[in-house]
């Protein structure tokens, strides 16, 4: 007696014509690397262009001053609230972190030493331009954007007036001039948050933890800090800039923009402080004055 075979069972006939019409192609992985790659450079193309327009922009007359006045207040004076939080909490934490390391060779008094050169050069000037960029390069694309979106972009080149003048030239220069003042209210606070932790727990008084800071810190270590953070301002002002002039679609386009504009800071600013610091360590050495 015979029995019916089952499916798939010692048969190796293809698929129906119906089942193999209905499968995906498969993806071409090289076609897709190469329209990325070629987006990436259409976009960084852009971007250099928007700069070269902006720089031009910069020796017109009039001078945006009232614009660029009301745009560090936006950019930077708002800021500060969550400057200050991110500061002494950061600070607060790394010292426990090293103190835990330190502590096991005998090390403790080389916390404040420790603490005060990582602000110096990088947390300080970094950690404040990822965070504060977000926030920034953001608020620029919503802004932007939504001009973009509701034809006011295109108003302003009908009445002949240049967008990068208008609105990219004001929050490109407020972002290079309020980064520095930023970065250094950040080292206060994360040294504060330090002094307190090491006065709190491990017994290092204030005037101690000061009077190890200054015998190790030099002024290269500042100046190597400080001076990211205008190359840092111009990429989170040009940035938000970019993608909100390229906005379209509506509300929804402004959302897809700002999501596009965190990644794109975050990345392009460790990147430039990867370069930078490397450039730096050329001309102002670890321990130079």
């Amino acid at each position: 007696m015979s029995t019916a075979q089952l499916p798939g069972e010692g048969s190796h006939d293809p698929p129906p014509a119906s089942t193999r019409a209905t499968l995906p192609p498969p993806p071409n992985l090289r076609a897709e690397r190469l329209k990325q790659t070629l987006t990436f450079l259409d976009q960084l193309g852009e971007v250099t262009l928007l700069s070269i327009r902006t720089f031009k922009a910069l020796w017109k007359r009039p001078f945006e001053v009232k614009a660029t006045l009301h745009q560090m207040e936006a950019l930077g004076v708002k800021s500060m609230g969550i400057v200050s939080v991110t500061s002494i909490f950061i600070g607060m934490v790394m010292t426990i972190q090293f103190a835990f390391g330190l502590k096991r060779f005998g090390g403790l008094e080389y916390i404040p030493r420790v603490i005060v050169l990582s602000f110096l050069r990088e947390l300080a000037p970094t950690l404040t331009a990822v965070i504060v960029g977000g926030r920034i390069g953001s608020g620029m694309t919503a802004e932007v954007g939504a001009m973009n979106v509701t034809e006011q972009v295109d108003a302003i080149r009908a009445l002949g007036a240049d967008p990068a003048k208008k609105l990219v030239l004001p929050r490109v220069l407020a972002s290079i001039i309020v980064m520095p003042m930023l970065s250094v209210y950040a080292l206060m606070l994360g040294t504060v948050g330090a002094i307190i932790i090491c006065s709190a727990q491990f017994g290092i008084a204030p005037s101690n933890f000061i009077a190890s800071s200054l015998e190790a810190v030099k002024m290269g270590d500042f100046f190597s800090g400080l001076l990211k953070t205008p190359f840092f301002g111009y990429i989170i002002g040009i940035v938000g800039c970019h993608y909100g002039l390229r906005t379209s679609g509506g509300t929804e386009g402004v959302g897809l923009s700002t999501t596009r504009t965190v990644v794109a800071v975050s990345i392009s600013i460790l990147i430039a402080d990867f370069l930078l610091t490397k450039l730096f360590m050329l001309f102002m050495p670890m321990g130079g004055a």
